[in-house]
């Protein structure tokens, strides 16, 4: 049986204004790929000193693992010290899912979980 190659993780950096950035996240957000982001993230923070909103686009987002959610929880701390608002945009499915089951979805977005139906 054959498998698909997974597509490499890429970021993309988007200047969408002088006050707002969103960076787009491809691949696979994992224990290799993790400091890349966070690296890419301070770079941005720097480069931007008068930013207010940096928004992570995970539209082309295969997984995230538990360093990956890592990476994210020490993105949130960095965007909080420099007073930058974190979105996280097209979440898809299973990273949804993973950031309601560990309950960081509010933690890292500000977003209320919602209530479990029933």
């Amino acid at each position: 049986m054959t498998s698909l190659p997974t597509p490499a993780f890429a970021l993309r950096s988007h200047t969408e204004g002088p006050r707002h950035v969103r960076l787009t996240v491809t691949g696979e957000l994992d224990w290799e790929t993790a400091d890349e982001l966070l690296t890419e993230v301070r770079a941005v923070l720097a480069g931007h000193p008068e930013l207010a909103t940096l928004r992570l686009d995970f539209a082309a987002l295969d997984s995230c693992d538990s360093m990956g959610l890592s990476a994210l929880l020490m993105v949130q701390r960095e965007c909080a010290a420099a007073r930058v608002r974190l979105h996280l945009d097209e979440r898809p499915p299973a990273f949804e899912r993973l950031l309601r089951v560990t309950g960081t979805l509010a933690h890292l977005t500000g977003e209320e979980p919602e209530p479990p139906p029933g």
